[in-house]
């Protein structure tokens, strides 16, 4: 990777080789770090100290991704206190006990709140992070706690022991016609075990809506997944897929390192046979570094509805599992993985202008919601590219435990008009988050350790829960405003 150059406050801080593509098979010649004359607390010191960089261009202008209001159904003034109202109820465990609020009253609370995605996400009191547990900085995270305890999923069995939404979601699956946007509301707030798999299929818009068509559909699209395996995976490759294959062949052993199950060769060789074929099939961007991170959601949904409950996943043989229920579940992995990136495949073309503009959109809307953070990070020379661009590219999955990060997508696939843009607002959701201890660090050095190795191992589903309001909020306050993200576009013309 290139050396990377900081210039103060500049907006030119991240410099790269145009020949040099990122998460692509580097150059063979060396190149050599350029120099900077910025002193030790730089990025370029710090950049030596850590292990997951990114090459980039500058970028160049926002999209403007302003929402129509008449779409709106109810008034800002109730959707905003409802979205305070519920986080303070949470932050609060003082206040959640003391509250005598009726289940009716908080269910239209929350109702108003995703504007009528479903039921309460936030109906369990959070658990506050315990200590920062060590783990290696831009990995994903143990399924387990540093107690040494299993950690669900689903986060205790809370959701799953909600019969009354099992049932609502039971009636929409049973359906001969779903009704998809009355699923998506049911799911925005979190899917229960037992029919997350089928819902991440429909949401995901693998499956079709009609309950008729949906088994001759799952057979055939399996049947024409290990087809492309056979043509492409099982062949002799020209060079330019052996290139493709080589850097994959590279990644997928270093990926998630703490988790035994990924490091089982028979997984392995089933994300390699994964990513060759959506690499090959997607030549615009080919297989970028982290995209192998994304298809671990979809592997370990699927894996959990063909193993027996309360099974310890992190630890399952998949190899014993028999040879059909592993072609299932690496041919659904692979077509909801793709189903899943149509939204954002600018992410991953050459120079990963899509991220690019999705930083920079966090660092306007940090700057109009927290303008003293904002000037925390840039008087110590952070330049948000720094740290979010992998937040962005790897959708927060190195960022959260395995179990928040499934609970995150039930949301991301649930989004009516699309996951990328909401995702911006989780990270600035996630990154205010944690306000308190960004401005007690002093200065660039412990602010970049701190973004890349935040203390979230403990996270259950209900931080992921406040997460998710907050950034529903601020949704509501900005996307419709009218200047919203624009401009930045006017000081980068």
């Amino acid at each position: 990777m290139d050396g990377l150059r900081t210039k103060g406050n500049s907006d030119s801080f991240w410099k790269k080789n145009l020949k040099n593509v990122p998460g692509r098979p580097s150059p063979k010649k060396e190149v050599s770090k350029q120099k900077s004359g910025s002193g030790s607390t730089s990025y370029q010191d710090f950049q030596e100290s850590v292990n997951d960089a990114w090459a980039v261009d500058e970028d160049d202008e926002f999209f403007d991704h302003s929402e129509n209001a008449a779409d709106v159904r109810i008034s800002r003034k109730v959707a905003h206190s409802a979205a305070l109202s519920v986080i303070n109820s949470h932050r609060s465990s003082e206040a959640a006990k003391e509250a005598t609020i009726s289940q009716e009253r908080k269910a239209d609370s929350l109702q108003r709140l995703a504007i009528q995605k479903g039921d309460n996400p936030l109906g369990i009191e959070p658990t506050m992070p315990s200590p920062p547990t060590r783990h290696f900085p831009g990995h994903p995270q143990l399924l387990v706690s540093k107690k040494g305890l299993q950690i669900s999923m689903a986060e205790g069995e809370a959701t799953d022991s909600d019969s009354g939404k099992i049932e609502k979601f039971h009636v929409l699956l049973d359906d001969a016609l779903l009704n998809l946007d009355s699923l998506r509301q049911l799911s925005w707030s979190g899917i229960p075990i037992k029919v997350r798999a089928i819902t991440w299929r429909l949401l995901a818009g693998y499956l079709p809506a009609s309950l008729e068509r949906r088994q001759n559909l799952l057979e055939r699209k399996r049947h024409d997944y290990w087809s492309l395996v056979k043509q492409y995976y099982d062949t002799e490759r020209d060079e330019v897929y052996q290139d493709t294959y080589r850097q994959i062949h590279i990644d997928i052993p270093r990926m998630s390192p703490l988790i035994p199950l990924f490091q089982q060769k028979t997984v392995q060789e089933m994300f390699e046979r994964i990513l060759f074929i959506w690499a090959i099939r997607h030549p615009a961007s080919g297989y970028v570094q982290g995209i192998n991170d994304l298809v671990t959601p979809f592997f370990m949904v699927f894996l959990q509805e063909v193993t027996a409950p309360g099974t310890n996943l992190e630890n399952c043989d998949v190899a014993s599992l028999p040879e059909e229920q592993r072609n299932i579940l690496e041919a659904d992995s692979f077509w909801c993985l793709s189903k899943f990136l149509d939204g954002i495949q600018d992410n991953y073309i050459f120079a990963q202008l899509g991220i690019q503009q999705k930083v920079n959109q966090l660092k306007e809307l940090v700057q109009r919601y927290d303008v003293e953070v904002h000037n925390h990070l840039q008087q110590h020379g952070v330049d948000y590219l720094q740290f979010s661009f992998r937040w962005m590219n790897n959708l927060l999955t190195r960022e959260l435990p395995l179990h928040c990060t499934i609970r995150l997508w039930d949301t991301y696939l649930a989004e009516s008009d699309g996951f990328a843009m909401f995702q911006l607002y989780v990270c600035a959701a996630f990154l205010l988050h944690w306000r308190k201890e960004l401005l007690e660090q002093k200065d660039f050095q412990n602010l970049m350790i701190l973004l890349q190795n935040l203390p979230t191992a403990d996270w259950s589903n209900s931080e992921v829960s406040v997460i998710v309001a907050e950034a529903y909020k601020l949704k509501y306050m900005f996307a419709g405003a009218p200047n919203h993200l624009q401009n930045s576009l006017k000081a980068a013309s």
